[in-house]
């Protein structure tokens, strides 16, 4: 599929989708069209991602910019491969290049312009360029996603770190009997209410903006003080006890707040354990860990550990691998998912 192209990125490019077609047709069988075509770091341009999104083509650099003559190439061989498609090429390898990288006023408005793609059946908002950087669908989680729907049928979920709240909507459309979304982004959660608008679903999902810790604590039953080491914390939403059968725990690299501290490298366990503690008796909880510096034997140790200290040992365990569109060289993914049952 080299499509008169002689090329080297071309060749690239055609590699990788001629290694996704068996992917593409089960992916389509299951109503979803949102799925990575080129993962540069494991298939010879490393830093470069393309990303389909409906009828979006979401063009990511993250080491350099693309020169114009590889974006023609990029563009012309899936116009050819994937006709119908629109194009947006975001560069993210300098501070604020996203923004900075222009786009004529036609590109412009198509990146803005309100999209929907679909993943198992359940339908997202999307945008090629918004005031954030990152896609609003991260599609390394699919089978995160897939694995809820699985699970959520009469089960309570809170989906931490809920960004657009695709878990959370996933787990409604799919019979969870409640959903809250916790995340701090006013704007994030925002896009996941529109989500939510986008399904038909059974239930209404319960959007909270808050700080994470301040709000596992309080669902855990830990409690929130309002002054820590002698200083008084920010205003924060007061929230009632309450236990969950099933938590999603996705925070993001590293963070830090007034209540606490994200460090998926140094603390997982800091914010694991808040969230461990809102899991009910006999119920699960995935969670995530993209930080590439993270052995996952270690990682896990730590949350064994971590549970045991707690009071509540971990059952089993069951590793969920990012799907085939997301190849690892070594068989050990950035991203690491690990479902575990209390």
């Amino acid at each position: 599929m080299l499509l008169n192209m002689p090329d080297a990125l071309c060749v690239l490019l055609a590699a990788a989708l001629d290694r996704r077609i068996e992917l593409l047709r089960r992916l389509h069988a299951e109503d979803t069209d949102a799925y990575r075509l080129f993962h540069g770091t494991a298939e010879g341009q490393a830093g470069l991602t393309v990303d389909r999104y409906g009828d979006l083509l979401l063009v990511q650099s993250f080491h350099s910019l693309l020169s114009p003559s590889q974006l023609a190439v990029l563009e012309a061989f899936y116009a050819q491969a994937l006709p119908g498609l629109t194009l947006v090429y975001n560069d993210r390898s300098r501070p604020n290049s996203r923004i900075a990288n222009t786009l004529s006023p036609e590109r412009l408005a198509a990146a803005m312009a309100p999209r929907q793609a679909r993943e198992l059946g359940v339908a997202y908002r999307i945008q090629g360029r918004h005031a954030g950087q990152d896609p609003w669908l991260f599609l390394d989680l699919r089978v995160a996603r897939r694995r809820v729907l699985r699970e959520a049928a009469g089960k309570s979920l809170l989906n931490v770190f809920a960004y657009t709240c695709g878990v959370g909507v996933a787990a409604a459309k799919a019979g969870a009997s409640s959903v809250v979304n916790v995340d701090f982004s006013q704007s994030s959660l925002a896009v996941g209410e529109e989500n939510a608008r986008l399904n038909d679903l059974p239930i209404q999902l319960r959007f909270v903006q808050s700080d994470a810790f301040a709000a596992m604590r309080q669902f855990s039953g830990l409690g929130q003080s309002q002054v820590v080491r002698g200083r008084r914390l920010p205003p924060f939403l007061k929230l009632e006890q309450q236990r969950f059968d099933l938590v999603f725990l996705d925070p993001p690299r590293y963070a830090q707040s007034p209540f606490g501290v994200v460090d998926l490298v140094c603390d997982y366990p800091a914010v694991f354990k808040p969230a461990l503690l809102c899991v009910a008796e006999g119920g699960a909880l995935i969670c995530c860990n993209n930080a590439a510096q993270a052995a996952r034997e270690v990682w896990l140790e730590q949350l064994e550990r971590s549970a045991r200290k707690a009071g509540h040992p971990i059952r089993s365990v069951e590793w969920l691998a990012p799907e085939s569109d997301f190849p690892s060289p070594d068989g050990r993914p950035p991203m690491k998912m690990v479902l575990l049952r209390l």
